[in-house]
């Protein structure tokens, strides 16, 4: 059968469309970066997450050759906000724990974070640290039970905002263990932090960015971390399952693009976070926050997190946390 011209012309033209895309695509991803980039974190300047997102930022922009920004989006809107960013590269995200615990705490969230935001790249897994007030009579987690058991109500356990991985592992040790501690609640880690070092709190489980410095500089004192087994930054302090059996919280931390982003900038983009570990003083400086480095494809990424979010939703049902 002949084809009338115009319809011939038309599906010549469909078919040219796919090829087409990828052709523009393939171009934009070479010729990026053009201009700054930016790296959102869905916190205030200060803590743990943009810690990390500021010594990324660092590397990116020794090794792109364009400003790559911190931008702190303080709230839970940072997630849709990048997730409605242009597709182009431009715009990068810092995702961690509170991202992989709002998909299932958060009741109408604005944005299905799994389907918005593609992962690029791990940057590390850490611990938390079961922190007190030097002044609290307790060596080991043992003794602060008994401390705990033996003053009823005085013991403050200081939480920071509700399904913060902060207050998952709080409230998971309570439950675990029955433990009789009043719950101090703060309006962001930073404030917990500072109420714990000045004493206005007893115990806090404080992400190890964080806990590092106040630990080596003798204001707080660790009794346990709360991986699997012992970690590098505090190799004398036990990891929590070596007293309870099962306890096991960590944070995971990477980058994401809007979904969308062209393949070739997401590789890119995973290659030069992947050399960051492979050079020796960059690598050093995101182990003196006492995390474990990752490395690995953005597919790896993508299950390794996707996993995060199955962990937290079981640690959430475990600890008594409910839906907003």
């Amino acid at each position: 059968m002949k084809l009338p011209r115009r319809r011939f012309l038309h599906f010549a033209a469909a078919a040219l469309l796919p090829a087409q895309a990828e052709q523009v695509q393939v171009a934009q991803a070479q010729a990026w970066p053009a201009r700054p980039i930016r790296l959102v974190v869905g916190f205030a300047a200060g803590g743990p997450n943009d810690m990390m997102a500021r010594l990324m930022a660092d590397w990116l922009t020794g090794r792109l050759g364009q400003p790559v920004v911190v931008e702190n989006i303080a709230s839970s809107d940072a997630a849709a906000a990048v997730a409605r960013a242009p597709a182009d590269g431009y715009t990068l995200m810092l995702i961690g724990p509170a991202d992989a615990i709002a998909v299932t705490l958060a009741k109408n969230p604005d944005v299905d974070f799994r389907r918005g935001l593609m992962p690029v790249a791990g940057i590390t897994r850490e611990a938390l640290a079961m922190v007190v007030n030097p002044s609290v009579p307790a060596a080991d987690v043992t003794a602060l039970f008994a401390h705990a058991q033996a003053n009823p109500g005085t013991v403050r356990l200081a939480v920071s905002g509700l399904g913060s991985a902060p207050q998952v592992a709080g409230e998971l040790f309570r439950t675990m263990t029955g433990i009789d501690v009043a719950v101090a609640p703060f309006a962001d880690g930073a404030v917990a932090l500072r109420a714990i070092v000045a004493g206005d709190a007893q115990v806090m489980f404080v992400p190890m960015p964080d806990a590092i410095g106040p630990l080596r500089a003798g204001r707080l004192r660790a009794l346990a971390v709360t991986v699997a087994q012992r970690i590098a930054a505090l190799p004398g302090v036990p990891a929590m399952a070596e007293v309870l059996p099962g306890f096991e919280v960590s944070a995971v931390t990477g980058i994401a693009v809007p979904r969308g982003t062209p393949s070739e900038i997401v590789t890119l983009l995973n290659r030069e976070i992947n050399a960051a570990f492979a050079d020796g003083a960059t690598k050093a400086r995101f182990a003196e926050t006492g995390g474990e480095v990752l490395t690995g494809s953005p597919a790896e990424f993508g299950k390794l997190f996707g996993g995060e979010i199955a962990n937290w939703a079981k640690l959430l049902t475990l600890s008594g946390i409910k839906t907003q």
